[in-house]
């Protein structure tokens, strides 16, 4: 796992720093150093990404990486990654006073939310409302309350995952 610091046009604006996690489950061969200069121009900064065999999706690649820079950053990241198709991943953008979560999959499109200092989903007052206005009826609290968490990207994100968790465990069996 890489970590990266802003650039020095960033360098300024440190007091609105956030650090950030970004996962690409998921993404094809041909798209790797696409998605690397499109990170190293959001980012201001030359990275070198360690891209790792994705065994759920024969002949895509996965990668984490770490990264330090001003708020808006996972927004950018999000948006630039969004526009290929095929890409699975997952952006968190964390300050003390909360953050941004974005996850994408080809089926679904992007889900954003809002979370707090400990990296859980912030429900808003408005969303509430929202999914309230469109019906009283249990199913549709349901099914709005799912969309708000995102329980249909957590659902389609896990076995990508559990890759990774699954790594880890052998590595600690060694």
């Amino acid at each position: 796992m890489q970590e990266l610091h802003p650039s020095g046009q960033n360098r300024d604006r440190l007091k609105e720093s956030v650090t950030g996690l970004l996962v690409i489950h998921s993404a094809p061969n041909a798209l790797r150093p696409h998605i690397e200069w499109g990170l190293q121009s959001i980012l201001g900064t030359w990275l070198t990404v360690n891209w790792l065999e994705q065994p759920c999706v024969g002949g895509s690649y996965r990668t984490t990486i770490e990264f330090r820079d001003v708020r808006g950053s996972a927004a950018k990241i999000a948006s630039a990654l969004r526009g290929w198709h095929y890409l699975r991943f997952e952006i968190r953008e964390e300050s003390e006073l909360g953050g941004d979560f974005y996850r994408a999959t080809p089926e679904l499109g992007i889900h954003r939310a809002s979370i707090d200092g400990l990296g859980n989903i912030v429900v808003t007052e408005h969303q509430i409302m929202e999914a309230l206005a469109k019906s009283f009826d249990e199913i549709s609290i349901r099914e709005a309350i799912d969309q708000v968490l995102g329980n249909r990207w957590e659902e389609e994100l896990a076995p990508f995952r559990e890759v990774e968790i699954d790594k880890v465990m052998q590595l600690r069996a060694i």
